[in-house]
């Protein structure tokens, strides 16, 4: 069994993955407030946390892993979006909900296990709180339940802040019923025209850190093997999750921590409230396909910044094509059934290193494109695939990928022809004739791109639109 080191924010190392039941490996990442689509900063931690999802998956089997990733649906935002259209939350929350689903399909992620929203788990927080406000780590104030951070001795160990660090931070609002600064708000009333939901400390709405451990209690149990996020969330989100679960359940709330680093845009950090920010569905209406995004996503390491522009953009569709090129040359060959080659799983068990896993993959694709005997090709070709799965690449056909599906097989026979003769012109130096014929290409409408592996040709129609 491969194993899994990963980097624990909670203990600031790198530790062995040890689930506590290999039979059920949980994992819980927080998912989108879904007042809006999301952008490509938020799909950061949802691809990378796809990858470890398919990763567990490999080493532990499908049926052994349970991923829960949430949708928060009760939010101010939510609430003005809903206000402004004159309609009900669930009409907001229900329509960016399916355009997160279809964002995420076309990025190549796996649906989670579960994919709980809070408003279907209003019992639970309920419940939670109420526990809390019977052991005396809550209290009510002014139709409000506050959790009292001093009743927990350990909060701030996740974040590693002290307490007026964690208060400046926070920046709380120091409301005249708090019996503490930094405590934080467990349930509120509701305004006039927000929903409002029953509860024996007084009707409101709960506050968001509640919502999430309420969530995985309910689908994953009391403690879990993976908490996941932006590396944002650590305080106050997470630390608060922590602190209510460990007061409501008396054991820990999460074995392992991770945290993803920021997605800026062009050196600067993308968020709505910049205006900087740009969508999957923005991308793949300009031809950029979704795995060029997904792979985009993982060229750096999880943990440290990576920045968005174009050029990022253009080096993972070379890529890509450079994979889906040799797939190409291989069509004729059935691939051989062949477990994930090692490489990519060491790679992927050193703490999600996915430039160490693309490393690893384009030395397999040396070695295919130099295969020889059918056999050769057979391994690679399965090989290739194996990686991509566990990567979450090379899922299209070749053909739909460069565009050439619709093509009959004469003109394709034909472009495979002019091809070759141009390479064979190029090895001997007939620039002239290689010129020649890549004039003759170009009328046919193909874009040709000289890859180490060979040329790798699409329509231009494709490339276009």
């Amino acid at each position: 069994m491969t194993d899994i080191f990963l980097h624990d924010t909670a203990s600031r190392s790198r530790r062995r993955f040890v689930p506590a039941n290999p039979e059920r490996v949980t994992m819980y990442v927080c998912g989108p407030t879904v007042y809006g689509p999301a952008h490509i900063g938020n799909f950061r931690p949802a691809v990378v946390f796809d990858v470890l999802f398919r990763l567990l998956r490999e080493v532990y089997g499908a049926d052994h892993v349970a991923y829960a990733r949430n949708f928060t649906d009760v939010d101010d935002k939510i609430n003005a979006a809903a206000a402004s259209e004159g309609v009900d939350i669930s009409v907001i929350t229900q329509r960016f909900t399916k355009i997160y689903q279809s964002d995420s399909a076309a990025l190549g992620m796996l649906r989670p296990t579960y994919e709980p929203a809070a408003t279907a788990h209003m019992a639970e927080m309920i419940a939670m709180i109420s526990g809390l406000i019977e052991t005396g780590h809550a209290y009510e104030a002014e139709g409000h339940v506050l959790f009292a951070v001093k009743s927990y001795e350990a909060y701030g160990k996740l974040s590693g802040r002290s307490l007026d660090e964690m208060i400046a931070g926070a920046r709380v609002e120091v409301a005249p019923y708090k019996k503490d600064a930094a405590d934080f708000v467990l349930w509120k009333p509701s305004k006039p025209g927000e929903p409002v939901w029953d509860a024996p400390f007084g009707p409101g709405r709960p506050g968001w850190h509640i919502e999430c451990s309420a969530m995985i209690a309910r689908t994953l149990g009391e403690t879990i093997d993976i908490h996941g996020g932006g590396i944002d969330l650590v305080f106050p989100h997470h630390e608060n999750e922590v602190a209510q679960s460990v007061c409501a359940h008396g054991k820990p709330l999460a074995n392992y921590w991770l945290h993803n680093g920021f997605l800026s845009m062009d050196t600067e950090k993308m968020s709505k409230s910049l205006g900087n920010v740009i969508r999957p569905s923005e991308l793949i209406a300009r031809g950029i396909k979704g795995e060029v995004i997904r792979y985009g996503l993982l060229t750096g390491h999880y943990r440290a910044p990576l920045d968005w522009n174009d050029k990022l953009i253009e080096q993972s569709r070379k890529a890509l094509d450079r994979l889906y090129g040799v797939l190409r040359r291989l069509g004729d060959v059935a691939a051989a059934e062949v477990p994930v080659p090692a490489a990519v799983l060491e790679a992927l068990g050193d703490d999600l290193n996915t430039p160490k896993a693309f490393a690893a993959l384009f030395e397999m694709l040396a070695r295919a494109n130099k295969a020889a005997s059918p056999e050769e090709k057979a391994t690679a070709k399965g090989e290739l695939l194996a990686a991509g799965r566990v990567l979450g690449f090379l899922q299209d056909s070749p053909d739909s990928w460069f565009g050439v599906d619709a093509l009959d097989s004469a003109t394709r026979a034909r472009i495979d022809s002019l091809l070759n003769e141009r390479h064979a012109a190029r090895q001997a130096k007939d620039f002239a004739k290689a010129d020649a014929l890549r004039a003759e290409i170009d009328a046919l409408g193909v874009l040709v791109d000289d890859t180490p592996e060979g040329p790798v040709w699409r329509m231009k129609a494709v490339e276009e639109a």
